[in-house]
């Protein structure tokens, strides 16, 4: 029962933060930043400051679809942030160039996330069918289960592990926008606010991959 109640409590605290998080963003993208530049331009002027030449900023569809690729080498921003003079883009085309910095400066956490992409990647698309193959077939071979379990701990390992590098990017982000001028004593808290909602997502997410973890391990310890 109290991992059934932290599994509701987390799926409520998601949906506040999810809602919150989208009235942030909409607040922000209403205030201009203090330079007037694009995401795409702030995007690029970071990259350059940090000496980073090999990154290519590109557009693509849908909202808050943001993120950083370093199999392509590239800054991926969503429509709405990549053309807007928003202090809300700026926060996020900055948190993306933040994880580019992370790449060239070859920083750990992010380097172990990296290594962990191919394991968890193979985990997801296996995962849920020995989980559900280790439920049914509990009383005759138990440790199916605790297969799934390990391979679904793979995904809950990524989810810690992707912290740190969220809140660092963010950390480089605000830093850097203070430091160029593109956010002022204003506007700075603003950037700082949104950004603190959406890692409040990735917080979630670990909470919630740690809570089904625990289920399943008090599922398989019932059983032995």
């Amino acid at each position: 029962m109290n991992i059934w109640l932290i599994m509701l409590l987390v799926m409520v605290a998601s949906y506040l933060i999810q809602a919150i998080l989208q009235s942030r963003f909409q607040k922000y993208s209403k205030i201009p930043n203090d330079r007037m530049l694009t995401g795409a331009e702030i995007a690029r002027k970071m990259l350059e400051d940090n000496g980073i030449y090999n990154v290519s900023v590109t557009c693509v569809p849908g909202q808050l679809t943001d993120h950083f690729n370093p199999e392509t080498m590239t800054v991926n921003l969503s429509e709405s942030v990549y053309s807007q003079r928003s202090i809300a883009a700026a926060a996020v085309a900055a948190h993306e160039c933040g994880h580019a910095v992370q790449h060239a400066q070859g920083y750990a956490p992010l380097r172990l996330r990296t290594a962990l992409v191919p394991m968890v990647n193979f985990a997801s698309n296996v995962v849920q069918w020995v989980l559900l193959a280790g439920v049914l077939l509990i009383n005759i071979t138990p440790s199916l289960l605790w297969l799934g379990i390990a391979l679904f701990a793979m995904s809950t390992l990524f989810s810690i592990v992707t912290l740190p590098v969220e809140i660092n990017a963010s950390q480089r982000a605000i830093s850097w926008l203070k430091r160029s001028n593109v956010a002022s004593a204003e506007t700075a808290p603003m950037a700082v606010d949104a950004l603190k909602w959406a890692a409040y997502t990735y917080v979630i997410a670990v909470l919630g991959s740690l809570a089904t973890l625990l289920y399943y391990v008090s599922m398989a310890s019932r059983r032995d």
